[in-house]
């Protein structure tokens, strides 16, 4: 149990926080000011207690800022996707669009987002930078990876896009992303993650300290969800099925692998191009 718990902590936090952003994000729009004063006010608690916490250095501390740094994270997520903090570029790019072009016009539709990311990471490193409790900053770290290399690959190209989380407010984020088989950064990011995933598990597996055991074990976890929505990007699994629950708030809700289900509206035009929900 003492390697277990960790795991399960982290995953359960993970799939419900995940959740509950899609929930909020699909709200009306009306709603988005509510959601993200909630947020930002949970996110000012977390800095707190990440400072607090970045001088613990016990079971409870681990526990404490691994939850701090999703919560921190989340507000991330919650002020990208009701589209309050995306970039200068706020429409599709033409059919046709391709090459370094459509790279930096991608680049252009999340650039505030990615700052905002920036600094969040820079006020973690600040609160724990040489304390005696890292946890908080390396699952950061770890968050980072999975967006940054989730995003790339589904711009890249991947099989499985979850263009059913986008919401419609943001449908123009569709058109930097394409659907294909595979594509030559899979295997470089899957294998990155991969590599770093086994060296936590072992580092985990040889610690005696209950403190540092749990701090590896939170990260080692976090690792090997990014391994699977990596996956989950190119074969043929309904992981979206996972969070179908968070699509509860949307009018018309959309059922994973069955298309949209009728609530009295017509249903959405299609997009300019295939493609995605970035993660």
């Amino acid at each position: 149990m003492q390697y277990a718990l960790p795991g399960l902590f982290a995953l359960f936090v993970w799939w419900f926080s995940t959740g509950v952003v899609i929930y909020l994000d699909n709200l009306p729009g009306r709603t988005f000011k509510y959601s993200l004063a909630g947020a930002a006010v949970v996110t000012g608690l977390s800095f707190v207690g990440l400072a607090r916490t970045a001088l613990v250095a016990n079971v409870g501390g681990a526990y404490e800022a691994f939850f701090f740094t999703l919560m921190i994270w989340g507000f991330q997520e919650i002020s990208f996707y009701t589209g309050v903090i995306t970039g200068p570029r706020r429409h599709a790019c033409a059919a046709g669009c391709g090459g370094v072009g459509h790279f930096g016009h991608a680049v252009q539709a999340c650039l505030w987002h990615e700052v905002s990311i920036v600094c969040s990471f820079g006020l973690v490193a600040w609160l724990t930078w040489g304390a005696a409790n890292q946890v908080g900053l390396w699952t950061f770290v770890v968050l980072w990876w999975m967006h940054e290399s989730a995003r790339l690959n589904v711009f890249f190209g991947v099989r499985n896009l979850s263009e059913e989380f986008l919401p419609a407010h943001l449908a123009y984020l569709k058109s930097f992303f394409r659907s294909a088989g595979m594509n030559l950064f899979f295997p470089v990011s899957i294998t990155v993650s991969m590599i770093a995933a086994t060296l936590m598990f072992a580092r985990a597996a040889g610690e005696s300290a209950a403190f540092m055991r749990a701090g590896d074990m939170f990260v080692a976890t976090m690792l090997g969800l990014a391994i699977a929505e990596h996956w989950f990007l190119v074969v043929p699994l309904p992981a979206a099925r996972l969070w179908h629950w968070g699509l509860a708030s949307r009018r018309d809700a959309v059922v994973p692998g069955r298309g949209f289900k009728h609530r009295g509206a017509k249903r959405p035009p299609a997009m300019v191009c295939d493609a995605p929900q970035e993660s």
